[in-house]
Order: structure tokens, then sequence, then C-alpha cells
């Protein structure tokens, strides 16, 4: 080629370059065919963009999951009020917080096929509207011989959750670039935890422990109707709001995952292939032991908390708070840590190890006599254990990628439910026929399993490798004279 021509096909190049960027700013969503073809023996990259509107779509879910999951645990923070109320046992107030785990287990995979095959807004539709169904049904129950209405308005919000819990990791894979993944499915995950701190307050703060039943109704019934209000506001703004994803993807290994033909998916062999993943069936084992324990912990709270200091369901509530509030402060945290340095198998190593020194400090302090310490030993406890819960899914899309997030994340929530069931049965039975110390010993003999299984886990960041795969391909494009079509283009308009 003569410098004549190689200057005239340069300038090309910076004249197309201009133009598809004149486009992209302007939100057109043509796909140009010239950005598939090869150039000089150059396969072009692909456009990429970030949206400022991924900042809406993350925050609106993860209001309406704080929504959710603050029905979870309404019940079982006041478990002594609700047992008077509805004439109930203990352990049926339990099936309260432990249908949210069972409903997760058979409905998780027919609810991951309709994520990969309908995408983020159809399930993020139907989240909301059985969430909001399952609000109204609850405000009808406030009867004390209604408990079986009560129960299926519980059970339409825990199938809402099988919609939810999958979310984050998806979200943050289809709008966010890669130097923010980590960050935005910790948001997504924040709301999770957020809805279960307010779970933890404002039930013992609405519900008082008064002995006269019209005004014990009076009060569950403000309680219900305030949830209600919030479900169907949240329900109203994602119908109008929520987009199912941008109209350029954000980053060249998402690219590559949107560029596989339907037909060349088979959800089947997508489950099978992670089920063959061997550090990720470590990683299902180990993120089912660790979430399970907290909640355990969560749902049994207010029943060991008395056991040691009666009287006290709002310090119940408020240790509740304590826990899930530090753990959003962990999540935070790790998934920025995550986003700089990239150091997955470490940081989840050492988060799982702080968990179980948590746990052991926990169950050593409950029995002292002295709240104040409760609240400490409680809230580093809730750092690590709940700030686990995002590192868990960033580092399943890791060691899973180009796999649909949302199988990986569906596989890992399933686990956690069911050692969650396992774990709170066996807890109670413990605590009843030996003691609180001994309930909580059991968890912590798990966490240390769970522990050494983690340190077994290979760290393959298949995910991280494509996009460095992708960098190195555009560099060696700009060193050859080649240059490719725009990259990420930065905050872009709606």
């Amino acid at each position: 080629m003569s410098e004549k021509e190689a200057l005239e096909d340069a300038k090309l190049n910076e004249e197309q370059t201009k133009e598809n960027h004149v486009k992209l700013e302007a939100g057109d969503e043509a796909k140009h065919a010239e950005d598939q073809v090869e150039l000089d023996g150059h396969e072009r990259l692909r456009p990429t963009r970030l949206y400022k509107r991924r900042w809406m779509i993350v925050l609106l879910f993860s209001s309406y999951s704080l929504c959710n999951s603050y029905q979870w645990i309404q019940y079982g923070i006041i478990n002594n009020i609700f047992m008077r109320f509805y004439n109930v046992d203990a352990f049926t107030i339990d099936w309260m917080s432990m249908i949210y785990m069972l409903t997760y287990i058979p409905f998780v995979f027919p609810v991951t096929w309709l994520l990969d095959k309908k995408g983020l807004r159809v399930v993020a539709i139907v989240a909301t509207a059985l969430n909001c169904a399952g609000t109204w049904i609850k405000v009808a129950s406030v009867r004390p011989n209604l408990f079986a209405v009560t129960f299926l308005g519980q059970l339409s919000c825990s199938f809402a959750q099988v919609f939810i819990l999958g979310m984050p990791s998806k979200i943050a894979s289809v709008w966010f670039g890669s130097g923010e993944v980590s960050t935005a499915c910790s948001i997504g995950v924040f709301g999770n935890q957020l809805g279960i701190a307010i779970g933890f307050l404002v039930p013992p703060i609405l519900v008082p422990n008064v002995d006269d039943m019209d005004e014990l109704a009076h009060h569950i019934s403000v309680m219900f109707y305030i949830t209600a209000g919030v479900a169907t506001l949240l329900f109203i703004l994602v119908v109008f709001v929520f987009q199912e994803r941008p109209k350029l993807p954000p980053t060249q290994a998402q690219a590559t995952a949107n560029s596989i033909p339907p037909e060349q998916y088979s959800y089947i062999s997508s489950i099978c292939r992670l089920l063959r993943n061997k550090p990720f069936i470590l990683l299902v084992i180990t993120y089912g032991l660790n979430v399970g324990c907290f909640y355990a912990v969560g749902t049994l709270l207010n029943h060991m908390i008395i056991e040691h200091y009666p009287g006290e369901e709002v310090n119940a509530g408020r240790i509740g708070l304590t826990i899930v509030i530090a753990g959003m402060v962990g999540s935070l945290i790790c998934g920025i840590w995550l986003d700089k340095t990239k150091t997955y198998k470490q940081t989840t190593l050492a988060v799982y190890f702080m968990s179980l020194v948590g746990m052991i400090v926990y169950a050593a302090t409950l029995n002292l006599g002295h709240l104040w310490v409760v609240f400490i030993t409680a809230g580093a406890l809730g750092f690590f254990m709940t700030g686990y819960l995002p590192l868990g899914f960033e580092f399943a899309v890791e060691l899973t990628y180009p796999e649909s997030e949302g199988t990986s994340s569906g596989l890992l929530n399933c686990s956690a439910q069911v050692f969650g069931i396992i774990f709170t049965i066996c807890q109670r039975k413990i605590i009843e026929n030996y003691s609180t110390l001994a309930g909580n010993i059991f968890l912590c003999v798990f966490l240390l399993i769970g522990t050494i299984i983690t340190g077994l886990i290979k760290s393959d960041l298949r995910r991280q490798n494509a996009n460095l795969l992708a960098k190195a391909a555009e560099t060696s494009d700009c060193q050859n004279g080649s240059l490719s079509v725009p990259t990420v283009i930065h905050e872009a308009r709606f």
C-alpha cells in the first residue's frame, strides 16, 4: 500500500469513527454491518456504550427487591406477637420465613429459563406484580381466624422472590462496564439487604406487644397497608420505566454474549456445562453454607434474643438491623474492592474466614447479659456474612462466563435456600433441646467446612480474560494502523 493510499485509508477510518460517534450520541439503534467484517485481517470491535440510564435501572430493581425482602422477616422478627394473634405455634411462624426458601427451590429453573428467553423486563414486571398481589392479600388477612389468608399472601411474595434473586449479576452484566460490574451487583444486592434491615427494624415499632387484640389488629393492618402502598407504586414504576437492555452493549464480553444466535443456545446444555464446572460446583456448596447460616440466624434471631433478654423485641429488631446494615457496608466495600483489584478468590476466602470468626464471637458473647456487646458482635458478623453475598454472585459469573448470569445465580440461590431450610429447622431443634450456644456452634461447624472448601476453588476468571483479550486486540489493531470502531463512550445520554 502506497503512502498516499495509507493516508486516504486513515482519513476514511477517522471520518467513519466520527460518524459512528455522532450516531451513538443520538441514540441510533442501527447496527453497522462493517462493524462485524474484517479489515486487513483484523476483526473490528463491536461498538459499546455506557448509558446514564443504567443507574436508574439498578436503583429501581434495588427498590422492589427491598420491598420483597422486607416481608421475608416481618413475621419472624415479632414471632411471639403473631403467635398470639393467630393462635399458632412458633414453628408455624418460622415457616412464614422458610416459605421464601421452599418456593425458590422448585421454581428457580423455570424462572431462570424465562429470564434467558424473555429478558429482564418481563421478569421484573412479573416479580413486582406478584409482590403487589401478596401485599394486598395480607391486608385482607388481619383477623385471628385468617392465618391461611396471610400465609397465602406470604406465598405470593415468596414466588416474587424467585423472580428477583437471580437478577443483580444479570443487570450488572447487561448494563454496566467491566470496571463497575461488581459495584453494580453490590448495589443490586444492597436493596435486598436494606429490605431485610427494615424488616428487622420496622415491624417491632409498628406492631407493639399490646394485650388488646383489637388494638393489635389495628397495628398489624397499618403495617400491611403501608407495605401494599409501596409495592403498588413500585409495580407502576417498573411497568413504565424499566427497560430490557441498552441499545448498545456496555462491554466487548457482553457484545460477544449477545452475538450468540438464540437457536444455538440450549438452557439444558448450559446447566449441564455448569454442573461439570468443578470450581463453580464448589462455589455453589460454599455459598449455600454461608447464606444458609445467615437465613437461620435471621429467622431465629427473635427467639435467641428473647430467650436471653426477655421483653426486648424492639432491641431484637435493632440487632437484626445492625447485622444487615453492617453487611450492606461490607457489600459495597467488597464490590468496589473487586472492581479495583479483581482478586475474586482471595477476597472471597478472606470474607468467608472472617464470617466464621464473627459467628464464633457472636455465639460466645450472646449469653453474657450485655446487649451492647451483642450489638457489636452481631454487627461484625453481619459485615462479613451478608457482605459475602455479592462476592458469591460475581465470582460465579467469572467462573462460568459466557453462560447466562441468571442461571449461575439461580443455582447459587437454590443452594442457599436448601441449606437455609435445613439449618433453620436443625438449629431450632438444637436450641429447644439444648441451648442457643449449641445451636450457634452447629452453624460454626458448617462455616468452617465452607471456608476450607473455598480455599480449594480454582480461580478461573473467564469474563475478565475475555475483556482483556478484547483490549489486546484493540491495541494490536491500533499498532498495525487499523483503527477500530468506537470503544466505550462513557456516560452517554438516555
